[in-house]
């Protein structure tokens, strides 16, 4: 039986398995199709929103009443671009509700539509979240249509054509093209987004798989000048650049896909001696450049509330999680060690390479938006460029 359209619905989700959802349209007109997930995060929607690693992903948030913030010009998490390297939609219980900040400098839905970021509410987002916890992600098409002209149908054909994320390589797409490097720090009362007074103490190169804005600030904030370079990268040419670090970025996509050209070297760089961290797909990355496999995850983790356990200090962490990919604990080989696991489900979160200044997360320590607790990560890094400089001394 074909679906039928409701009398006012200006918006829809469908499901690849014929499911319809609809509601009304928020922000751009238009349909997009991705990868349909949930975030748990009470907050920082503007973040999740502009967040890279969400690229080719339609973002359901859990907490019903989204919008009083607003957005502003400084959140934004990804370095260029817009929805087409981030979020590709998102779906609320209620209306955004209006901008009631003074950090705001526009309200969310018009924001969304200049971003050409399609959305949905007035949907039962619990009963959509359970269906996604229980059942694991799905395929779906957005649209909206303000005249309320929206083919069921033909939505529903887009969701099931899609090839979905496992095979993809989208870290290329979400980088950079250029080189260029940064030097703003993080947010601070009253001042906002400050760049340091000091030179830097260290240089680190960045692979930009899809980096946050706010790992780049916290690089900054201990004292590094960050270069970043583009996805693709040789070794070679990350070492020309005698850095006294290199960070494996954030990103979207399938790591086993990214890492048929971004593992072998990797590979390299660990096995030049320089500290080595890695962060969410470069967590991943890592992993399998090390010798161990990922795994596609049901539903994955999105949120900012995520419990994960530091192995080496036992102190429990509140993070910021985004990933749909996962390292398979089990496949990890010695002298590889795990550090960090999940309190949710006691899947891997952390590992370092014993014997040498190469470790990484799968949670995002920069913490936007989510608690702080992980930034300590950025010192633990800032200590292993210290230790390798006055081994070198």
């Amino acid at each position: 039986m074909s679906p039928t359209l409701i009398p006012g619905a200006t918006g829809v989700l469908a499901l690849a398995d014929g499911t319809v959802l609809q509601g009304v349209g928020v922000g751009a007109e238009g349909a997009a199709v991705g990868e349909l997930c949930f975030n748990t995060a009470m907050s920082g929607y503007q973040e999740i929103l502009t967040d890279p690693s969400y690229m080719g992903q339609i973002v359901t948030f859990t907490f019903p009443h989204i919008g009083n913030t607003g957005v502003n010009f400084e959140d934004l998490e990804q370095m260029g671009g817009g929805a087409e390297t981030s979020a590709r939609g998102a779906v609320f219980r209620d209306l955004p509700t209006p901008a009631a900040s003074w950090r705001a400098a526009s309200d969310l839905s018009g924001w969304m539509t200049r971003r050409n970021l399609i959305g949905l509410a007035g949907v039962d987002t619990r009963a959509l979240v359970k269906r996604l916890r229980d059942g694991g992600a799905v395929n779906a098409a957005i649209a909206h249509a303000a005249d309320g002209r929206l083919n069921l149908e033909a939505l529903i054909a887009q969701a099931q054509a899609w090839p979905g994320l496992a095979g993809m390589d989208l870290a290329k797409t979400a980088s950079t093209l250029q080189t260029f490097t940064f030097d703003e720090g993080l947010w601070g009362w009253p001042a906002g987004y400050e760049r340091p007074v000091e030179p830097p103490k260290y240089e680190v190169v960045v692979l930009d798989y899809g980096v946050k804005r706010n790992i780049l600030r916290a690089l900054t904030s201990v004292g590094a000048r960050a270069t970043v370079v583009p996805a693709d990268t040789p070794a070679e040419e990350v070492l020309a650049r005698k850095p006294d670090g290199v960070v494996l970025s954030n990103g979207p996509g399938d790591p086993a896909a990214t890492g048929e050209y971004a593992v072998p070297e990797i590979a390299k760089l660990v096995n030049s001696g320089l500290p080595v961290f890695g962060i969410c797909l470069g967590h991943q990355m890592l992993a399998r450049a090390l010798g161990a496999r990922t795994v596609k995850m049901p539903a994955g983790h999105h949120g900012a509330n995520h419990p994960v356990k530091d192995l080496t200090t036992g102190k429990v962490e509140i993070v910021s999680m985004n990933h749909g990919f996962a390292v398979d604990r089990d496949s990890l080989p010695a002298p590889v060690k795990e550090t960090h696991v999940s309190l949710f489900d006691g899947s891997n979160c952390g590992l370092e390479l014993e014997g040498r200044p190469v470790f990484s997360v799968q949670h995002h320590p920069e913490a936007s938006p989510g608690p702080t607790d992980s930034l300590y990560l950025f010192e633990r890094f800032a200590g292993m460029m210290d230790g390798r400089r006055s081994r070198a001394e």
